[in-house]
């Protein structure tokens, strides 16, 4: 642990909002008296991401009773990913905490965190061990990425089981995390790929506050194939396989039909199972293009050199 800078806060907490106008005076509440009997100075930065609501405007609201506000307006919707990117790159702290508003992760928990912290570990990561809040068919499907992305997933980048964003980081695990230079974030795996020390922390994950998860379907599948695609290249890899497997079962389907017409004196009859086999084929190689194309597009939006988000305004209190 670092030693404290009177200058700065102690404790930063990381807030990446959009369209949470209906959550954000019950979040405000049970964080302010959280951090507040922690004891040390502690800061909230929280960023605007696009939001069509009232959001940014409570958060100044807000900020006028509440001096370790600072609040961060991004000019457009950039994403959670990258939002939560600002958040932490503006974050001053000597430990860092990534929330989300809607309370389903308790902020009541950080405490414990801050303790495990001072005791010496680099990262402290609560992990859900009852997502009863969740449906069936999201446990599930989170259940298998896990196992997925791990499975195939290059060394040192294996994500903890039901361990999301929140979090706590040691200033040295933020310093190393902003030498990363990815435009297409997947933040959770840049956080397991850099290690540092770690302990997990058991928590019974609540229920939304206020509003509704602004990932659906569309957006939870883009995201399980940026964190698929973004540490580990097995992805094409298996199409060598699959493309030597299929050359395999050609050479063999081929040499049974020589020896058929060797043996019997005619030749396999029937269109439709060679419609089937070159429709099969075909769209064996289109997917396999499509995964090609995955990562070349990855690489495309990384030569460009975009940044990752633009603030429009700072709301910042003198100090």
């Amino acid at each position: 642990m670092n030693e404290p800078n009177p200058a700065l806060p102690v404790l930063s907490i990381c807030c990446p909002l959009r369209d949470e106008g209906l959550a954000l005076a019950a979040f405000f509440d049970r964080l302010l008296p959280v951090l507040r009997d922690i004891g040390e100075p502690f800061e909230i930065v929280c960023v605007n991401d696009g939001s069509a609501d009232e959001t940014l405007g409570l958060l100044l609201k807000i900020q006028a009773a509440t001096p370790q506000l600072r609040v961060l307006d991004l000019s457009r919707n950039f994403g959670k990913e990258a939002s939560l990117t600002c958040a932490i790159d503006h974050a001053r702290g000597l430990a860092v905490v990534p929330i989300d508003a809607d309370l389903q992760d308790p902020p009541e928990l950080i405490m414990e965190m801050v303790r495990l912290w001072r005791k010496g570990f680099d990262v402290v990561l609560p992990q859900r061990v009852n997502r009863d809040v969740d449906s069936w068919l999201k446990r599930k499907t989170a259940l298998w990425f896990y196992r997925l992305h791990n499975a195939i997933a290059d060394a040192g980048a294996s994500l903890p089981a039901n361990v999301g964003d929140f979090r706590l980081m040691d200033r040295r695990v933020v310093d190393a995390l902003k030498l990363l230079p990815e435009r297409n974030r997947f933040m959770k795996g840049l956080f397991a790929w850099l290690g540092f020390r770690q302990i997990l922390l058991p928590y019974a994950r609540e229920a939304r506050v206020a509003g509704a998860s602004k990932f659906n379907g569309w957006r939870l599948w883009r995201f399980a194939l940026d964190g698929l695609t973004s540490f580990s290249t097995a992805p094409l890899r298996i199409w060598t396989w699959l493309g030597l497997l299929i050359a395999l079962i050609a050479f063999g389907f081929g040499l049974f039909i020589v020896v058929r017409v060797w043996l019997y004196g005619r030749d396999w009859p029937g269109y439709a199972s060679l419609v089937t086999i070159v429709s099969f084929l075909g769209g064996i190689q289109l997917i396999g293009l499509g995964m090609i194309g995955e990562y070349i597009g990855r690489i495309y939006q990384e030569a460009k050199g975009r940044p990752v988000y633009v603030v429009r305004e700072r709301y910042e209190n003198e100090p």
